[in-house]
This record gives structure tokens, C-alpha cells and sequence, in this order.
């Protein structure tokens, strides 16, 4: 029951990091970006690509560029240019890049599956009797670290300040003269960076690597930001650990869940996003909208 517990934790950490980028993303330019599993993809990728030449930690710091350089990339030439257009346009627009990126990042990656070179491999530990896979107490040393980092910058920084400034009323915010296109520039670049760093640990123990399939796990992370509320930074911290902890508990039982049809641990985060949504439509922490009539 143990492993159980940590790998809910663990895998909650991790996709609590990407439900991150969402999230601010959302918060800084107000758009819902379904590219940004592409981003995580595109990590991996070179990480895998490079750990060879470079070692692993030489790889990962390319792995991070290379994510943060593709959400930049993304923001600067294809949202920025259409800012003011329809949020349900600038939404299709981000899922149209995420076909196009995944296409090609798929093919590449084929049907072999990609080591990232991960020096602690595919060793554990046993705790309370349990063997738990390093990679997972890694996962969640490191979330801890880069989300208590990101909470200190966002809560304290000016950018932090200036971004949750145009989160509360982005017309007003410019008035008094911010910068809301640098804003959402950094909010991407961070956002690239998360999506870099969840890239190490979805692709580590007991995942024996880069596979095609890391699409559909990063997409579990989306119900994260959903549940927690797209406009709510400790929402998706929330939102993450819900997910991680049901999809664990759900492959763990999942002889007694049985009849509700194989693989439910990949559908238990999108089953709890609905109900979640249905009950409460802004997510558990996200602010409700009022119109003034």
C-alpha cells in the first residue's frame, strides 16, 4: 500500500508540474493551450537524443531549453499575432499545433522506445516493505523544489505581481502600464521549462523510457488544471495530486474495478474531471465569473 501511495504522490508531483503550464499560461494570456503536451514530448525527446554526447544532466539542460524554446516559439509566432481573436480560436489554433508537432515528434521517436539516461535507472528502495522505483522519490523531491520555487517568483517577483495584476483585469493592468506581451512571454517560457522537467520523470521508472504513448499520459495532466481551476495556481497543485492518487489507487484495485472495464486507471482522471466540473464548473479553486448587468 505503500508503493501504492507514493507512486499517487509521485505521478500527482509530476503532472501537478505540467497542469502548472496550463495554468499559467491561462493566467497570463488567457489561453487555453492544448499544444503544451507537445512541449513535454519535445523534451524528452532531445533529451533522449542527446544524453549520449552530453551526459544526463548536459541533456536535460538541453532537453529544458529545447521545450522552453518551442513554447516561446509558439507564443511569439502564432499566438501573439492573433491575440485578440476569439478564445475558442486561439484554443483550435493551439490543438491544431499539437497535432503537428506530435505527428512529427512521433515519427521520429518510432517504434523503439528511448532511454533518457537517467543515472538512478531502474533501481529502488524499499520502503515499509514495499519496493518504490527511485525515479518516483526523485519526481517528488524535484516538484517540491521547482513548484516552491515558482510559488516564491510568482508570489514575491515583480513579474509575479504584474502577472496576477493582468490576471485580475488584464484592461486595467495595461492602463497603468504593464507589459502584458512580456508577461505572457515569460508565462510561456515558464510554462516550456515545467513541461521540460516532467519530461525526465514521466519517461523514468518503471516507464522504460521515450515511447509514443507519452502523448496520452501527458494528457491526463490536463484534467489536473481542470479540476483544480484553469486560473488557480494551488489548484493545479490540487488538481495534480487528485489525479495522480486516483489514477495509482485505480491501477492498484483494479481486479475489484473490473467491471467497470479494463485499463480504468487511464480513464479514472477524466471521470473525476467530470464530476468535478459538474458540481463545481470553474474547477475546486477557480474564481467564478459575474457579469455586471
Amino acid at each position: 500500500m505503500s508503493e501504492t501511495l507514493i507512486t499517487g504522490l509521485s505521478l500527482g508531483a509530476v503532472y501537478a508540474l505540467v497542469a502548472l503550464g496550463f495554468v499559467v499560461v491561462f493566467k497570463a494570456s488567457e489561453v487555453l493551450n492544448f499544444a503544451h503536451g507537445s512541449f513535454v514530448i519535445a523534451g524528452a525527446y532531445v533529451t533522449a537524443r542527446t544524453h549520449e554526447l552530453l551526459g544526463f544532466y548536459g541533456a536535460v539542460l538541453a532537453g529544458i531549453a529545447a521545450a522552453a524554446v518551442l513554447a516561446l516559439v509558439v507564443e511569439r509566432l502564432l499566438v501573439r499575432p492573433i491575440r485578440d481573436a476569439p478564445v475558442i480560436s486561439l484554443a483550435i489554433m493551439t490543438i491544431g499545433v499539437e497535432v503537428i508537432l506530435n505527428t512529427e515528434l512521433i515519427r521520429r521517436i518510432g517504434v523503439d522506445i528511448m532511454p533518457l539516461g537517467q543515472p538512478w535507472g531502474a533501481d529502488a528502495v524499499s520502503i515499509l516493505g514495499s519496493n518504490v522505483p527511485v525515479n518516483r522519490i526523485v519526481a517528488v523531491i524535484v516538484a517540491v523544489i521547482v513548484i516552491g520555487a515558482f510559488l516564491l517568483v510568482f508570489r514575491f517577483s515583480p513579474w509575479g505581481v504584474a502577472m496576477r495584476a493582468a490576471a485580475e483585469d488584464r484592461e486595467t493592468a495595461e492602463l497603468l502600464g504593464l507589459n502584458l506581451g512580456r508577461i505572457s512571454m515569460v508565462a510561456w517560457l515558464i510554462a516550456g521549462i515545467l513541461a521540460g522537467v516532467a519530461a525526465i520523470f514521466l519517461t523514468g521508472a518503471p516507464t522504460p523510457g521515450l515511447a509514443p504513448t507519452l502523448a496520452a499520459v501527458v494528457l491526463r495532466a490536463f484534467p489536473a488544471a481542470l479540476i483544480g481551476g484553469l486560473d488557480s495556481v494551488p489548484g493545479a497543485l490540487v488538481g495534480g495530486l487528485i489525479v495522480g492518487m486516483t489514477e495509482a489507487y485505480a491501477v492498484a484495485f483494479q481486479s475489484e474495478l473490473e467491471f467497470l472495464g479494463r485499463g480504468i486507471g487511464e480513464v479514472m482522471p477524466f471521470l473525476v474531471m467530470i464530476i468535478v466540473l459538474v458540481i463545481r464548473p470553474q474547477g475546486l479553486f477557480g474564481r467564478k465569473e459575474t457579469a455586471r448587468v
